[in-house]
């Protein structure tokens, strides 16, 4: 494999940007849509959804999140083995566009089949998204020799095209599904990820050269570290792996509330309305992508201050916990001044500042998740752990989608509200004092893999923006 010499662009190969380009507009299309999902699920028949209630909603959504995260397991293998990264792009951006434009079909024109149809984009959705997901990522470390020392940069201008397309998704594809019409919102999600294929198409072979044409399984076959026999510190590293996936599923099924019951929140009890204008609910959801790329330098910065201080990866992680506790409080403090009161509408600050705290909780998270898999795992396992985080990150989304549905429809849904908050943050302060407790422990069974801290800035930031790819899957593999 060879890089291409198609010149520089801000000291980095022409190819990045491509790649930038790419995987902003496919998250803008994936964000636009989950931004609309649950809220178009239970419009009601007249206004243009499905009518469901929130439980039936936000359990589909839950379904629907899980296989969005088992899918890349076997999409990476098929790239991997089979066909290459390019081509799975190729192949699962157009299976995506086909899901979104399948969504976009309007009711008039499949009378009766309305759910069949939904169903049948839903289902495209998935399978492209398990093609294309994990493997763009895959392609920028390739675009640099070992030891370059320009490719933390690059990982860092990919996250921020993967956290752009976070926040531009939900005020423009959730703004005109919402305020126009739910088809014409998931065809827009459509139209951004064939601006993205459109790039890979007419751009990878001049800019990308030969990268990931040939399934990295044959370029890297014959590697004897592979056949390596497994020691009692590899037995050691995988116990953390698997003990910090477990715990992971809280911090996720909260975090995920953003896409189902915080959104329903925001349409049915929040005071949208500011300087005349009315807030679309799912633009709520572009805060959280704002705040990563707002507060990832400075997070950075106090990692760095603190120097030898910082804390180790399972004392962030049982920060990251705190945070996501604080965040539900204040949402139970919503409920409070609603008093049970359904036709109660709150200020939106309450959701912009749980949306702030889940997020600082998420930046806490950065050290941990695929990166700790990588660093721990021996070489053989390396594929099988990797599967196992994706399961558990996927139970963690079908939990989030089973716990938003018990707040029920008409007048019980503050009451309940305000029950799922508390309970979900109380769960969230004691699995953090677990891990806090542990943390000594998890860190003597890293065996020296938790490694020195950097006083980089750079790296530093490419760290703390990293974590939208990480708890998406997105690994960076290097050849």
């Amino acid at each position: 494999m060879t890089q291409p010499n198609a010149g520089t662009l801000f000291g980095h190969p022409k190819g990045l940007f491509l790649l930038f380009g790419t995987e902003m507009w496919e998250r803008f299309g994936y964000y636009g849509m989950r931004a609309l999902l649950v809220l178009y699920l239970v419009a009601s028949v007249q206004d243009g959804g499905f009518g469901w209630t929130p439980a039936q909603a936000l359990s589909l959504y839950g379904t629907f999140t899980m296989a969005v995260y088992l899918t890349p397991v076997l999409g990476g293998w098929l790239a991997d083995n089979y066909i290459g990264q390019r081509r799975a792009i190729i192949w699962g951006g157009l299976i995506f566009s086909l899901g979104y434009f399948t969504l976009g079909i309007p009711k008039s024109m499949i009378v009766g089949m309305e759910e069949t149809v939904f169903y049948i984009g839903l289902a495209l959705i998935i399978i492209g998204n398990g093609l294309f997901k994990a493997n763009v990522s895959s392609l920028v470390g390739d675009l640099y020799k070992e030891g370059d020392h320009r490719r933390d940069g690059a990982f860092t201008i990919f996250y921020m095209g993967i956290n752009l397309g976070g926040f531009l998704a939900p005020i423009t594809v959730g703004v005109l599904g919402e305020q126009v019409n739910w088809h014409y919102g998931f065809i827009l999600a459509g139209c951004g990820m064939l601006i993205g294929l459109a790039l890979q198409i007419t751009l990878a072979n001049k800019y990308l050269g030969d990268i990931g044409v040939v399934p990295s399984a044959k370029r890297t076959k014959g590697d004897t570290k592979a056949h390596a026999p497994v020691t009692s510190q590899d037995i050691d590293r995988m116990k953390v792996i698997l003990i910090m996936s477990m715990f992971s599923v809280i911090f996720w099924a909260g975090f995920e509330q953003a896409g189902g019951l915080f959104t329903i929140y925001a349409s049915d009890f929040t005071d949208r309305t500011i300087f005349g204008f009315e807030v679309a609910a799912s633009s709520f959801q572009s805060l959280n992508a704002l705040f990563i790329i707002m507060l990832a330098p400075l997070v950075a910065s106090v990692w760095i201050k603190m120097g030898s201080n910082e804390p180790t990866s399972p004392k962030k992680f049982a920060l990251a916990m705190v945070f996501l506790a604080l965040g539900f409080f204040v949402m139970l403090w919503a409920t409070m001044v609603q008093g049970g009161d359904v036709t109660v509408k709150v200020s939106m600050l309450f959701l912009v500042f749980a949306y702030l705290f889940h997020t600082l909780g998420e930046l806490c998270l950065s050290p941990i998740g695929l990166s700790m898999v990588t660093k721990l795992a021996p070489l053989k396992f390396t594929s099988v752990l990797m599967g196992i985080w994706f399961l558990f990150t996927a139970l963690s989304n079908k939990l989030a989608g089973f716990i938003g549905s018990f707040v029920g429809e008409g007048q019980e849904m503050v009451d309940n509200a305000a029950n799922i908050f508390m309970g979900v943050g109380l769960a969230a302060l004691i699995t953090g004092a677990i891990i806090f407790l542990s943390a000594g422990k998890l860190v003597e069974w890293m065996h020296g893999a938790e490694g020195a801290h950097t006083d980089d800035l750079d790296e530093k930031i490419e760290e703390e923006l990293a974590v939208t790819a990480t708890h998406e899957g997105i690994t960076e593999k290097h050849s």
